[in-house]
């Protein structure tokens, strides 16, 4: 739909008059990019062309007043007619490029003007993409491909070749359309519609097929000099028949990689010359292909005379022999000729000759018996056959021999290489590809997303008539046998395409041989190029080498590595071996054309835009589905390969490569699934079978931003083991509009640790006036939809006796109501420093889990989880419970092993039993110097200072008071080394007869109604606290880790403190100590 817009003039006095003192100067750095902030409103400059963002701009303040709303952001948005300015000027060659001629001429400081590129659609897309599509395998190959293929199975080749290419530019002219493309061409489109990963993968797929399309076109060359310009050149020569491939195949490789090492020279020195023989080489393929049409339409009226020799029905090599006779009358005497001793053992009649030779006669054929003749009817039906299968006619009649065995000693054309229809599809494709000329171009074209789709598609319409009807015309004109002598040796040696051309089969000759050393040096030259485009792009660390090059841009490094790889490509030395290689590389990276614009279209993205509009998702689809079965129709080896090597590639980027965002189709995909299945996870809660903890981890950061205890990632990493769902959170206290820089530090700093830990996860910091409401934001909105954590996980504060602020234990407390009230899991590490890190690896040792309370299978769940990692994986499953007085040890037991088993965990199992016992006297002060210490300070409205000092006298009275009675009593009340029963103090006060220790037994006997005072449920919690203490350090002190149900915090908040001082009870002399609380449902199950 056409956009119209309206330019309003807005004039400005003071402007005007300052505009005519002072000439305006343009800025047309347009593509700089800057990576600072904007000051003040702290938003991050975009890197376009779009926002001006130069350095010239930034001291240029607007002083006009029509659009003084605007000024104070003028620095990072332009004016609308600054930015219409600066498109007018905007190149779309890539930053730095330049014309190598260019980087010759200049020596002086001064900068040419950069021309605007003036190529059309004629010169500058539709010849290219004809040079490149027409060559060796048209000249070479095709009519081989005919004779032995058939006219009708041959039409399928060209067919499903011509629709996937013709599929891949309407793929490709959609790309190349939405939006400006540099150099690069594919890889390019890929790189920025697929993503680096894909575009890193292809992009050196693609870099490998047009390296080794130069092997083939150097092998092309080589075949058309040895074979058909100059045979004698040859350096190995044999006479033997049976060895005269091989001798073939080494006269390839040495005069392949001298030819190499001339072109790639050639290249290094004078690529200007290269690109000004373009249309030289291109005129030798168009004269020699309006030769070989000439030549057809001769064929009506007088075909040409190029006799074929057949013994039988078997075609003859005619190298050795002039005359297709086996005796001849001269003077009235009969003699032999030269074809007879081919095939006996002397020139005499009666000399000893070959069965077949004797049991059938010569016949001499036309080899182009022309349009008019029935020659198309034979040649519908295909011809395949192995390795030495000799040529026949079957239309002759012929008398077997007994004996074959001399067969391959005699001079009958047979099959070089067995054959059959996929290889055939293989060995033609390459005559098929080079349709990324143009877009290759797009730098130099006047109007490219006018040019590329029209010179692209009319490019490969041109080629597809020129196969067809070639392939038709061939069949319709050339005898069978001769369309199946590959290399011409039933006539003599001709080039067979030649002998149909017109006027002479050296047009073909000298036409293919140009054409294929233009088409050489043009792959020489590309392949380069885009070895060094993606080595600058810094997405294949091990390839940055490759993108420097001479002072004029020459990539040299990647010149002599393309030569190397072409030179293994020269010493495969077959060219039937060598064009399936490169049809994987090509087809792979056309594959991806069209699944690049599939994803796209599909997706939607804002920015799909492209001018070219007949193109859809479902053609995309089909051209790849397409070039999959051409790759595996060709040769599925070579096809698994060529895909494992982009897999590779791609793993290679994706783990080591420099990180880029492209805005690339796959992370659109990557959103739109993630969209659909958190949609999906949002219908029905997750099953029980698929629960697993989803961690919201509440990290601590220090005064620098750094994160305060890092093992509590390196748990993470043990326990998710890179599964589920990973959320780090921290809370910073104050506004979002202050603390952005701050923000963003931490995040980065989480992010570090992150990497550092291997914690795979997302890193969410928020800001909130306090840490309280900030942590309660965090369990709340963290997540998205159905992907929401259903556990937390933090540290134990271990200072909250130490702090001065009660808030560090509050918000601890807090947590732990909220995280209840959500119904989600809690897990709560003390100690966390002294947990393993992911590089320990845990001995013998075990895991004990003390199952107190059932609340869901968390602590069955969470040891199974660790030991799937390396660091715990040696250690051993303990299961601990607690017996009452009422329950039967035994049966309990038994019934928690059946449970166990019924879970499939392994895992020993004791029963402890808790007797009933009075409180201890210990249990009474312990409770007593808690309560008063809440209570006073609760009452007392003091100062920090005096807060202290109170807290200080208290503490200072209850040492004093309680020294005698536990001598191994730390200087603080609250730290507790000795559980205190009514028979240890009996044995206390046996053992210690001095009058001191009588006296502090009375004073303790003294203090009963104060203990009568107490809160009788504090008392009662201090009791379990102790006892429970008591029981777990006698079985686990020595344990890896330790899992304890967590007791939940009163309803009543005035307790929070008396909490905090059960749990410090609760712990005490334990070393790691994994808290676990309960979600309120069901997290394992005994049911498959």
């Amino acid at each position: 739909m056409p956009t119209n817009f309206t330019v309003l003039p807005v004039k400005d006095s003071r402007r005007e008059a300052a505009e005519e003192g002072s000439g305006r100067e343009e800025d047309n750095n347009v593509l700089r990019e800057g990576d600072g902030d904007t000051p003040g409103d702290g938003n991050p400059k975009e890197s376009s062309p779009f926002i001006n963002n130069t350095d010239n701009d930034k001291g240029n303040n607007y002083d006009g007043k029509n659009m003084a709303l605007f000024e104070e952001e003028m620095d990072s948005n332009p004016m609308v007619s600054s930015l219409l300015n600066k498109l007018a000027n905007y190149t779309n060659l890539t930053q730095g490029a330049q014309e190598h001629e260019e980087a010759d001429d200049d020596e002086g400081p001064k900068k040419k003007t950069v021309k605007s590129p003036q190529m059309g659609t004629f010169m500058g897309v539709y010849l290219p993409c004809l040079q490149n599509i027409l060559g060796v395998i048209l000249f070479l190959r095709l009519t081989w491909i005919v004779g032995t293929a058939g006219i009708l199975e041959s039409l399928a080749i060209v067919g499903m070749c011509c629709s996937c290419t013709m599929l891949t530019a309407i793929s490709m002219s959609a790309i190349a359309t939405n939006g400006v493309v540099p150099a690069g061409g594919s890889y390019y489109m890929i790189s920025r519609s697929l993503g680096p990963e894909f575009g890193g993968a292809v992009g050196l797929c693609f870099y490998l097929g047009t390296t080794f399309a130069g092997s083939m076109y150097i092998l092309g060359t080589i075949e058309i000099l040895l074979t058909y310009i100059v045979p004698k050149a040859a350096i190995f020569v044999t006479e033997k028949k049976e060895e005269k491939v091989d001798a073939l195949l080494n006269n390839m490789r040495v005069y392949g990689t001298c030819c190499l090492a001339l072109m790639a020279l050639v290249v290094f020195v004078g690529v200007k010359y290269v690109n000004k023989l373009a249309l030289v080489f291109l005129a030798c393929v168009i004269l020699s292909i309006l030769a070989i049409y000439a030549g057809v339409i001769k064929t009506i009226f007088e075909p040409p005379d190029f006799p074929l020799c057949v013994l039988g029905n078997r075609t003859l090599q005619s190298h050795n022999f002039d005359k297709c006779v086996k005796t001849e009358v001269i003077d009235n005497v009969t003699v032999t000729t030269e074809l007879w001793s081919l095939f006996c053992d002397g020139p005499q009649l009666n000399a000893s000759c070959n069965e077949y030779f004797k049991n059938n006669d010569v016949t001499v054929l036309q080899g182009i018996p022309g349009l008019t003749s029935d020659v198309i009817s034979v040649n519908m039906w295909s011809d395949y056959g192995p390795l030495g299968m000799l040529v026949e006619n079957k239309r002759l009649p012929s008398f077997p021999a007994t004996n074959t065995s001399q067969d391959i000693y005699m001079p009958y054309v047979v099959n070089d290489i067995t054959t059959f229809f996929t290889l055939l599809v293989g060995i033609y494709f390459p005559s098929v590809t080079g349709i990324m000329a143009g877009s290759n171009r797009s730098g130099d074209l006047r109007d490219a997303q006018k040019s590329i789709p029209i010179g692209t598609i009319l490019a490969i319409a041109t080629t597809s008539v020129i196969y067809v009807t070639c392939v038709v015309l061939f069949g319709a004109c050339i005898e069978g046998v001769l369309l199946r002598d590959k290399f011409g040796d039933s006539v003599k040696g001709n080039l067979v395409i030649g002998t149909l051309s017109w006027p002479s089969p050296w047009v073909i000759v000298i036409g293919s041989f140009f054409s294929c050393c233009g088409a050489g040096l043009q792959s020489l030259t590309g392949a380069p190029r885009l070895l060094q485009a993606i080595a600058r792009d810094g997405i294949v660390p091990f390839l940055q080498v490759f993108g420097h090059g001479k002072a004029n841009g020459e990539p040299t490094w990647a010149l002599l590595l393309t030569a190397g790889i072409c030179e293994i490509g020269i010493l495969i030395a077959s060219l039937d071996a060598v064009a399936p290689i490169l049809s994987m590389f090509f087809l792979m990276c056309y594959l991806f054309v069209n699944l690049a614009c599939a994803v796209q279209t599909l997706l939607r993205t804002p920015n799909w835009r492209p001018r070219f509009k007949y193109y859809h998702w479902a053609l995309s689809f089909l051209g790849m589905s397409l070039c999959l079965s051409l790759m595996f129709i060709s040769s599925w080896y070579y096809a698994i390969v060529a895909m494992a090597i982009a897999g590779c590639i791609y793993k290679y980027i994706e783990y080591r490569g420099a990180e880029k965002e492209w805005g690339d189709g796959i992370r659109g995909l990557s959103l739109n699934a993630a969209r659909y299945a958190l949609i999906r996870l949002e219908e029905a809660p997750p099953h029980t079978k698929n629960w697993r903890p989803q961690l919201l981890v509440l990290l601590n950061l220090d005064s620098d931003l750094g994160v305060k205890h890092p093992r509590l990632l390196s748990f993470t990493t043990q326990l998710k083991a890179g599964k589920g769902l990973t959320i780090v959170g921290n809370v910073l206290e104050g506004t979002y509009l202050t603390k952005d820089s701050e923000t963003k530090t931490a995040e980065q700093n989480i992010k570090s640790a992150m990497a550092a830990e291997r914690t795979k996860g997302f890193c969410h910091v928020v800001v909130s006036s306090n840490l309280r409401d900030g942590f309660s934001h965090l369990i709340q909105s963290a997540g998205l939809g159905g992907m929401k954590h259903n556990t937390v996980l933090m540290a134990w504060p271990g200072t909250w006796k130490q702090s001065n602020d009660p808030q560090s234990w509050k918000n601890f407390i807090e947590t732990v109501r909220e995280t209840t009230a959500a119904h989600q899991a809690l897990l709560v590490a003390k100690n966390v420093d002294s947990f393993p890190t992911n590089q320990d690896r845990l001995g013998e040792g075990t895991i004990d889990v003390w199952w107190v309370v059932h609340d869901g299978g968390m602590l069955m769940l969470l040891p199974f989880l660790l030991r799937q990692h390396k660091v715990w994986r040696k250690c051993k499953m303990r299961i601990f419970t607690v017996a009452q007085m009422d329950d039967n040890s035994i049966q309990m037991k038994k019934d928690l092993q059946m449970f166990l088993y019924h879970l499939r965990l392994d895992a020993e199992v004791e029963v402890v039993e808790m007797h009933d016992s009075d409180i201890s006297a210990f249990t009474y002060e312990k409770t007593l110097v808690m309560e008063q210490r809440s209570q006073m300070l609760k009452q007392m409205q003091l100062s920090r200072t005096e807060r202290e000092r109170e807290a200080q006298l208290i503490h200072d009275r209850n040492t004093a008071s309680h020294a005698t009675l536990n001598d191994k009593a730390d200087t603080g009340p609250d730290r507790v080394h000795m559980t205190w029963t009514k028979e240890k103090l009996f044995t206390e006060r046996n053992r210690n007869r001095e009058p001191n220790a009588n006296i502090a037994v009375r004073d303790i006997f003294n203090m009963k109604p104060e203990w009568e005072s107490l809160n009788q449920s504090n008392v009662r919690r201090m009791h379990t606290a102790i006892k429970l203490n008591e029981v777990v350090v006698n079985k686990s002190q020595g344990a890896h880790l330790v899992l304890l149900n967590m007791p939940g915090p009163p309803r009543n908040r005035g307790g929070d403190e008396n909490y905090m001082e059960f749990l410090e009870v609760l712990l005490e002399g334990l070393n790691r100590v994994l808290l676990v609380r309960g979600g309120g449902r069901e997290v394992i199950t005994i049911y498959s």
